[in-house]
């Protein structure tokens, strides 16, 4: 990607589980025009919300606390129905017994984090306490009744663990809910599609295309995580194969369940509205 004055800068989470939509897109769409940039997903909320990234994925979250700067990319998230094998708390005791306890966060979250806060709050009845830490569980759970990782570090605790009960959070919303969970949305800062309809419209295409190709072809990606991560062939096809990349009124529904969540625990200070893309630059609005 060029660094030459970029008109679109588009963020990437440093994880595996974005891999499919950006796995073939540099070769789908000419280069010049853009900038790719990569963090972890809390650093990626505040370049957005910062306008120092005008697109990609953040925190569903994130997206809750800043949608009227924002319209979402349909057809493309980092959702579950079950379990999502990458957002994990780790605990020795159940969770009902340690839904008052303290619980250690990652800092590098929004999304899960105020889900389990959910889980914990609402559906278990508890008041944790919780505090933040960097992603190394051993040290997390050293004074803490449980532990929260995400993405790469909880897939790689998970081979690793023999010791703790894990909790899977996509599994646990939808024992609770019967909805679906999306965890990171594609959003694009309005003034972008304002200033940039057409490439814009191209970034979508090539993006549902990378989509698309790294379903039909994952050998590649699959390899490379083996090589990056660890872990076997099954293993990340299932893994692949599990999580959803799709966004549509099945994941947009859930998504408002958990914004509706968010709000009446005093997470968002309103609920959030889903403002989605389409190519004919409207937004459409679901209620």
């Amino acid at each position: 990607m060029s660094n030459q004055d970029p008109k679109i800068r588009i963020g990437r989470i440093n994880y595996t589980n974005v891999w499919p939509i950006y796995y073939y897109f540099p070769e789908l769409i000419k280069a010049g025009d853009l900038e790719i940039i990569e963090q972890v997903p809390s650093s990626l909320n505040r370049a957005m919300a910062a306008g120092e990234i005008d697109m990609g994925p953040i925190s569903s979250f994130a997206y809750g606390e800043s949608f009227e700067h924002y319209v979402l990319y349909p057809d493309l998230s980092v959702s579950a129905f079950g379990e999502v094998n990458s957002i994990l708390l780790f605990h020795e005791k159940p969770l009902r017994e340690i839904a008052n306890g303290h619980i250690v966060l990652p800092t590098t979250s929004a999304s899960s984090v105020n889900l389990l806060k959910i889980i914990l709050e609402k559906f278990y009845n508890g008041k944790p306490t919780y505090s933040f830490a960097q992603p190394n569980l051993d040290e997390m759970i050293q004074h803490a009744d449980g532990a929260l990782l995400i993405g790469d570090d909880a897939i790689k605790e998970s081979w690793r663990n023999s010791k703790y009960m894990i909790t899977d959070l996509g599994q646990e919303w939808a024992k609770w809910t019967g909805q679906w969970m999306s965890f990171a949305v594609w959003a694009i800062r309005k003034a972008t599609v304002e200033k940039y309809p057409e490439l814009v419209a191209q970034v979508f295409e090539a993006f549902v295309k990378s989509k698309h190709k790294a379903h039909q072809q994952p050998a590649e990606m699959i390899e490379e995580a083996q090589q990056k991560v660890g872990g076997t062939k099954s293993y990340w096809e299932n893994y692949f194969n599990t999580l959803c990349y799709d966004f549509g009124s099945e994941q947009w529904e859930g998504l408002q369940t958990y914004y509706k969540y968010c709000y009446e625990l005093g997470f968002l200070p309103k609920p959030a509205t889903i403002g989605i893309w389409s190519e004919n630059k409207i937004a459409r609005v679901t209620e």
